[in-house]
């Protein structure tokens, strides 16, 4: 299993980002494009600060849960360029994405 993090950044100076679009258009895009091909899980979080009441670094983060890292490359391969090209419809910056692998302990 693997985590990609979509992490939208955030700070003084972000980018504006409309949530009503994401939620509403984007991810269900990618639901209904990835599910079937190994995605398990999608989470978004919004941030709402940091312990020093600075902006967060991300502003908004979207945690897929995919089955293998291979699931991940094909879906990205078959739908990566429709879902990454709706991203300006909801923002004007870049994402930064992560691939990780969660632990247990």
């Amino acid at each position: 299993m693997i985590l990609v993090s979509v992490m939208y950044p955030g700070g003084s100076d972000a980018q504006p980002f409309d949530l009503d679009y994401y939620l509403k258009h984007h991810m269900p895009l990618v639901r209904e494009r990835w599910s079937s091909m190994g995605l398990d899980k999608v989470e978004v979080v919004k941030a709402s600060g940091t312990p020093d009441g600075s902006p967060a670094p991300f502003q908004v983060m979207a945690l897929l849960t995919f089955r293998s890292l291979d699931d991940f490359q094909k879906a990205g391969a078959a739908h990566g360029k429709e879902i990454f090209g709706d991203i300006p419809n909801f923002f004007k910056g870049q994402p930064v994405v992560q691939i990780n692998e969660p632990q247990s302990f």
